[in-house]
């Protein structure tokens, strides 16, 4: 594996660079409201549903993106709990970003917005509390680094120039080549975050002088995981709760699959049969399913 000029890798095992991310599972207090807002406002396609589960996924893809299970009680409380900050779309390209935007604006929606320096994006909250971004990359060839620390910053988006990007073309949904970015979590210590998603899971850590987050990938990316104690001192969601159920990190063959697994137990973790995959849960509660790439 080829290393990055940036970023620091864990002292003995290292996830793939062909590592990716699969889908998102939320729990949901409404499954046929949070439907629509996913398909409405969000663009996802409803692929399958029934009366307590739904798969989404990007129109002209059939793999799934987000599931949805009803089953909650309560959304998330004011002020959040360990566990999901947010789930990240990615977006192919900043015109598909444009598309979005405009589309917010058009059916009202109320959103946020802020540049990356690595990427452009758009965040909402769905009828649960629970957080989305929506964003696409700049050209990795601009990203910068100082050190061995990729820069990323949270400023002001220019909004005039991602709405323009759109070229007049109508937003029509999350379109082919969309994909799971990232997830950002809750936690309640960055020590511990560090030890369970870099020494032992095996991402490298790429920023770490960002107030109170840390931010880890694989290949060099700017990020699939971030971590952050902005929720310092609540306690993780409950059973009963709208929270984040699991997030799948996908590896590219059965080898790499059982190089991670085995390295886990090295570490004192024990991994449980998930599927063909493996589940875990981190320091706070939250499960993560390694599998292996289709």
């Amino acid at each position: 594996m080829s290393a990055p000029p940036y970023g620091i890798q864990p002292t003995t095992y290292r996830l793939p660079d062909a590592t990716t991310l699969g889908r998102v599972r939320l729990q949901v207090t409404d499954l046929e409201r949070s439907l629509a807002y996913y398909s409405q406002v969000v663009g996802l396609r409803i692929i399958a549903s029934d009366a307590t589960h739904a798969s989404l996924g990007a129109h002209g893809d059939d793999g799934v993106l987000l599931e949805l299970n009803g089953g909650a009680a309560t959304p998330v409380p004011r002020g959040g709990r360990q566990g999901l900050f947010h789930f990240a779309i990615l977006l192919p390209d900043r015109a598909a970003l444009g598309r979005f935007l405009t589309h917010l604006g058009a059916i009202g929606a109320h959103a946020g917005a802020s540049d990356h320096l690595v990427s452009e994006a758009i965040y909402l909250t769905d009828p649960d509390g629970l957080g989305i971004e929506v964003y696409a990359d700049r050209p990795r060839e601009t990203w910068r680094h100082e050190g061995r620390e990729l820069q990323m910053a949270t400023v002001a988006l220019d909004a005039r120039g991602v709405t323009a990007a759109a070229e007049g073309v109508p937003w029509s949904g999350m379109p082919a080549g969309t994909r799971l970015g990232h997830v950002h979590l809750h936690v309640g210590s960055l020590e511990e975050a560090r030890a369970f998603y870099h020494e032992a899971l095996g991402f490298d850590l790429i920023v770490w002088s960002y107030p109170g987050a840390l931010f880890f990938s694989a290949g060099g990316y700017h990020h699939h995981l971030g971590t952050n104690t902005w929720a310092a001192g609540r306690p993780s969601a409950g059973a009963d709760e709208a929270r984040l159920l699991d997030w799948e990190v996908v590896l590219p063959d059965a080898g790499a699959l059982d190089a991670a697994r085995a390295h886990l137990e090295s570490r004192g973790h024990a991994p449980t049969r998930a599927g063909t995959g493996w589940s875990l849960r981190d320091p706070w509660g939250t499960q993560v399913t390694l599998v292996r790439a289709p």
